[in-house]
């Protein structure tokens, strides 16, 4: 193991920047762009900064035009490496001066530093492992200087900002660098060069001055250093940080954490104060309940309960007239229900489509109202981008749901290829009733036949009904006809009572399969998004770490 990768264990790097690589991988389509982008680059950054050790520890002379950064690189190398003068801007391209290079020509390619002087004997101290920047001004009139300086000031392990007594309070440097870092205040120092043109008197107030506005600015823990590098004041002082940060090897982790609560406080307002809501009963309950409806549960249900009044009717009426049931196609079969017509391995193909129409506007409407309210629900009080997130979850298939629909309509089991036992048994009894009718009528057509002929008429038997003697054969007419009449009167009646449970029993299959969409196509995706939240959230709280 590396002694940064041993660092960054000791320091809980590691554990934050798996939380970063979660970030980066729930953040893609539900994060700003911009802010992915950083995450990504961070990520990319991280990963190239552990591979190169932390046996070399980076540092950047960073400030406005005049502050004397060049001068102070100079005076802390030893030799005068850095060109110095009036005419601005002086330094055009950052400069590296590498104590013990050994090693340090693959962190300088990362860096993108082409100027390198590497000291020998003269370097050999306790700065051993630094590699001092000298960066162009924050405020040059040059913008690949301004450019180059953005991209260091990224890039490196320690930040020395070089202020003086006139421009101390430059807005340029405040603005747009020392208050955007105020989370790396464990990677920053300021020197507060050319304290040496300050009377003594008022040293003291100008430090003091320059100190509350850090501190104003978030960076109240920040050391603030006079020095001089015209007289060499305070950079002993100056060269014992440089030895600190060189010695203990953890600056490049460090700045690392800094990067990475950084990143938290720009993406904390994304999660916001309020814990994550769930998906309700009742709103599963609403959007179950509007796709039911707009799926066309209820003229199928009607439909099954006229088919099975109808198939009653064929199937245990009068057989001189359940014929006539059979005339029209049956109100399943006109919608193409399943079963209507099929056989049931092929009523189970979800392939096969229904007539039924799509659903109308007032349906469509009631189904965006119940993804509307579950969407405000389930949002009320996050920040975006959960709101716009989560509508399109749960919109995401709103063009597909009327295909989607009648799909499940037509895999449903609606029950329309069984038949109820009782149907043969009444059947074969109207057939004997029939028989019988047809026998007597045959037998009082004999009889007529032969009284017309004037031939001798076989003996006739009768039977005693209460005190009314009928004739066989009228008995059997009357008989055959009237309870047949009846059998199909009253088993059209328990066809009715069938009829309205086996439309109740397809209802619940109907609305058992859509809730079966609603749960695919609605709710799953969007508890996803919420579980996503969660984890991001947390994700994104496990980067600030400890100070």
């Amino acid at each position: 193991m590396t002694l940064l990768a041993r660092t960054s264990d000791e320091s809980g790097l590691s554990r934050r920047l798996q939380a970063l690589d979660k970030v980066v991988e729930l953040g893609t389509d539900r994060l700003d762009p911009t802010a992915l982008a950083t995450a990504r680059t961070l990520s990319g950054k991280a990963a190239e900064r552990l591979r190169l050790g932390a046996e070399h520890t980076v540092v950047a002379l960073a400030g406005t035009t005049g502050s004397g950064k060049s001068s102070l690189f100079n005076a802390l190398v030893g030799t005068e490496l850095a060109t110095t003068g009036m005419r601005r801007p002086v330094t055009s391209t950052a400069q590296a001066a590498v104590w013990n290079p050994d090693g340090a020509e693959s962190l300088l390619d990362w860096l993108g530093v082409k100027r390198r002087h590497h000291l020998g004997e003269e370097g050999a101290d306790e700065l051993s492992g630094l590699v001092l920047l000298d960066l162009p001004d924050v405020d040059s009139v040059k913008v690949d200087h301004r450019l180059e300086v953005d991209r260091l000031v990224e890039l490196v392990d320690l930040l020395i900002w070089v202020v003086d007594p006139q421009k101390y309070a430059d807005s340029a440097l405040h603005d747009n660098y020392l208050r955007p870092l105020k989370t790396h205040a464990d990677v920053t120092v300021v020197a507060f060069n050319q304290i040496d043109r300050v009377p003594t008197p008022r040293r003291a107030d100008v430090v003091t001055d320059l100190r509350g506005l850090l501190e104003r600015e978030g960076l109240g823990g920040v050391p603030v250093l006079p020095v001089s590098a015209r007289t060499s004041e305070g950079l002993p002082a100056l060269r014992g940080r440089l030895n600190e940060a060189v010695a203990a090897h953890e600056a490049s982790v460090r700045r690392l954490n800094a990067d990475l609560r950084a990143l938290a406080d720009e993406l904390g307002p994304n999660c916001g104060p309020a814990k994550t809501p769930e998906v309700e009963r009742s709103d599963r309950a609403s959007v179950v309940g509007a796709l039911t409806e707009a799926s066309g549960a209820d003229a199928v249900a009607l439909a099954i309960a006229r088919t099975h009044r109808s198939r009653t009717r064929a199937a245990t009426g009068w057989p001189m007239t359940r014929w006539l049931a059979r005339i029209r196609p049956s109100a399943a079969t006109r919608l193409g229900l399943p079963g209507a017509r099929l056989s049931p391995s092929q009523a189970e193909d979800e392939l096969v489509r229904t007539a039924l129409p799509g659903p109308s506007a007032v349906q469509r409407a009631r189904v965006d109202t119940a993804l509307r309210n579950l969407v405000d629900r389930t949002t009320a009080g996050l920040p975006q981008p959960w709101p716009t997130v989560l509508t399109r979850a749960a919109t995401g298939h709103r063009e597909q749901l009327p295909d989607l629909l009648d799909r499940a309509v037509a895999g449903a089991d609606l029950g329309l290829a069984r038949r109820p036992r009782w149907w043969s048994a009444v059947r074969i009894l109207q057939n004997v009733l029939a028989l019988m009718a047809v026998l007597g009528a045959v037998w009082l057509l004999g009889l007529f036949v032969l009284d017309w002929f004037r031939l001798p008429e076989p003996p006739l038997p009768d039977v005693d009904v209460w005190e009314w003697r009928i004739p066989v054969p009228t008995g059997m007419l009357l008989s055959g006809v009237l309870v047949g009449l009846v059998l199909g009167f009253l088993s059209a009646r328990l066809g009715a009572l069938g009829a309205r449970r086996q439309a109740s029993k397809a209802r619940r299959r109907i609305r058992a399969r859509v809730e079966q969409v609603a749960t695919e196509a609605v709710l799953e995706p969007v508890s996803a998004e919420l579980a996503a939240r969660t984890e991001l959230c947390a994700a994104i709280s496990q980067l600030r770490g400890r100070r």
